[in-house]
């Protein structure tokens, strides 16, 4: 497997800086507004080339199954949505549609589903009816793909909490027997690496720069939820509890948990696009961009680790959910009183608020 990993990055470095020169001549790039505070128009390809990555090195170094054949078709249509998207701004309708439809897909035509949510409640597992089946797997395959898409908004975000939940499944894999999708999470982490050098202008500055993309997002959350129905739901291939996926997209999870009910409370769409996420916040607060990649990417990190560790030590499934359920009660208390807690803390240290930290108080 050395080979494929060393061939997925070559090809991926390659690709990219091919793309990006298309993405150029196309038109095919994000442009600075009053929502997107960066430096000139940057090319929308790393989600394309990673894709177009992955799927020449799963067809040359795997074998090929249905089920493979079906993934690959299934994340190539969004992939093509989000480069739409990225193009022309589809309505979020549209992409909702087609998102359920990709659901309805893998449910009737793979058999893949969540079909019980584990011992959640105690000494009984939890197993859902056909009707409740197909609802939740397609909250929760629409979930997914929209948590990752809302992270997706400072340099290398989303492509390190991408490649914190990948490592996590591909050791979970790895420690339940399964080499194969083991090495499939290990493909896209490799897949990634240059992508996010890139993003991060390293180590050929900030000239090269290039970002995922929705077509990038959307393949990411897509594959995520994919890996997290197979790992936890098939018989052949399960690895983990269904409580551990919560873990393991813990701050995506959250994030998107918390700024949609914030939206909903304000009487705002859920959908709305806006500047209250997570890395916004700590921005605001005064992080620099490396600083919030940094606290970010080290908090899923801790939480996938736990996720984990709690897995394989046999931690009841029901302490494992309530435990998460109080984490999210903390995140979301933090994030909805974040500028009264700022206050208090200037206060008790005696410190000065710059202007900018008084101004976000005062909203």
């Amino acid at each position: 497997m050395i080979n494929a990993y060393l061939f997925v990055f070559l090809v991926s470095f390659i690709s990219l800086f091919i793309m990006r020169k298309v993405a150029k001549r196309i038109g095919l790039v994000d442009k600075p507004n009053e929502r997107k505070h960066h430096k000139g128009v940057i090319p929308l390809i790393g989600g394309i080339s990673i894709f177009t990555t992955l799927c020449i090195g799963l067809l040359l170094f795997f074998p090929t199954s249905d089920t493979l054949l079906m993934y690959l078709a299934c994340a190539a249509v969004l992939v093509v949505l989000g480069a739409l998207d990225d193009y022309f701004d589809v309505s979020f309708k549209i992409r909702l549609i087609v998102q359920t439809g990709i659901s309805l897909v893998i449910i009737f035509a793979g058999g893949h589903s969540l079909h019980h949510l584990g011992f959640l409640m105690g000494s009984e597992t939890i197993m859902l009816s056909s009707t409740a089946s197909g609802i939740i797997t397609i909250l929760g395959v629409i979930g997914a793909i929209n948590a990752f898409n809302m992270v997706d908004g400072i340099d290398g975000l989303l492509g390190g909490l991408a490649s914190v939940t990948f490592a996590a499944l591909a050791t979970v894999f790895y420690y339940s027997g399964n080499d194969y999708l083991a090495h499939v999470c290990g493909l896209i982490v490799i897949a990634m690496v240059p992508y996010i050098m890139l993003n991060l202008g390293f180590p050929l500055g900030r000239r090269f720069k290039v970002f995922m993309g929705d077509a990038g997002s959307m393949f990411i959350g897509f594959t995520v939820v994919w890996m997290l129905i197979r790992g936890s739901q098939e018989p052949a291939v399960i690895a983990f509890k269904p409580v551990t996926a919560l873990w393991l997209i813990a701050i995506p999870l959250m994030d998107m948990a918390t700024i949609m009910i914030r939206r909903v409370r304000k009487g705002q769409s859920p959908f709305k696009p806006d500047r209250e996420h997570l890395h916004h916040i700590c921005q605001r607060l005064g992080l620099s961009s490396y600083m919030t990649l940094f606290l970010i990417c080290t908090v899923a990190l801790i939480c996938a680790f736990f996720g984990i560790w709690a897995d394989l030590n046999g931690v009841s499934e029901s302490v494992m959910f309530f435990s998460f359920l109080a984490l999210f009660g903390v995140y979301f208390m933090t994030i909805s009183y974040i500028w009264r807690i700022t206050t208090f803390v200037h206060k008790l240290f005696g410190k000065r608020m710059s202007v900018q930290l008084q101004a976000e108080i005062s909203k």
